[in-house]
């Protein structure tokens, strides 16, 4: 190799050198801040941009065909008891009867789950600045918590008529019954159940179980969000 050669390759290795260290840089600058660097301003902008993140996500993924069903995480089984009736049904042959009521009940969720949308996105527009700073300072779980606080009651509202109509649809109710009568004959008691209430609150959770998840890829990596200002707020807790 030339002297030249070998000056335009010191050349090039230190420009790399450079370009590597600013680099990691301006990360460690990222994750420099402390809360007490974050004005109000930035907290508030942070925590809505990561909430409204969480809830558009929530509800693309559950509020589409399957986004309950095909989830065995999510996926809203029957109640109590009816799920040890529907094992032995299934050993008898009687395993359609239980797939259509499953159906039935999850497609209701799916279907409810686009309703609350804007209950979840106006509870973002009506955070505080305390909000802001209780979910920076309250831990893992706190967007999750206060969604829940915020969103369940008036969510529960919004859901309720929506899985009612969707279970009357298609005779989720009735069929449920006739399941309930089923299982009865292989010597299971039956309880008093309101199933469009019990889909209704088994939405939420699945509702939550995906806000929460977000919750914690965001906090987890934070410079793999999309939005600089989640980056910014929530690299300060790293």
């Amino acid at each position: 190799m030339t002297e030249q050669h070998h000056l335009q390759a010191q050349r090039r290795y230190l420009l790399q050198l450079l370009s590597v260290v600013g680099s990691a840089g301006l990360a460690s600058q990222a994750f420099a801040l402390s809360l007490s660097d974050l004005t109000n301003a930035d907290a508030s902008q942070g925590i809505k941009a990561a909430l409204t993140q969480g809830a558009q996500v929530a509800v693309s993924q559950l509020g589409q065909n399957g986004g309950f069903l095909n989830n065995p995480q999510l996926r809203i089984p029957l109640p109590g008891y009816m799920g040890e009736a529907a094992k032995m049904m299934r050993r008898f042959g009687q395993g359609r009867y239980v797939d259509e009521v499953e159906q039935g009940i999850n497609r209701a969720a799916e279907l409810a789950v686009p309703m609350g949308k804007d209950v979840l996105l106006d509870a973002v527009q009506r955070m505080t600045v305390d909000d802001a700073k209780r979910i920076l300072s309250g831990g893992d779980h706190s967007v999750t918590s206060f969604f829940m606080d915020k969103t369940r009651q008036p969510l529960t509202q919004r859901f309720l008529p929506v899985v009612t109509q969707a279970t009357g649809q298609v005779g989720v109710v009735q069929q449920y019954n006739q399941l309930v009568g089923k299982a009865s004959s292989f010597g299971v008691s039956s309880a008093a159940l309101d199933l469009n209430q019990y889909v209704t609150g088994k939405t939420l959770d699945g509702l939550y179980a995906v806000i929460a998840e977000q919750e914690r890829a965001i906090r987890q990596n934070p410079l793999g969000s999309a939005s600089a200002v989640v980056r910014q707020v929530f690299g300060t807790l790293r």
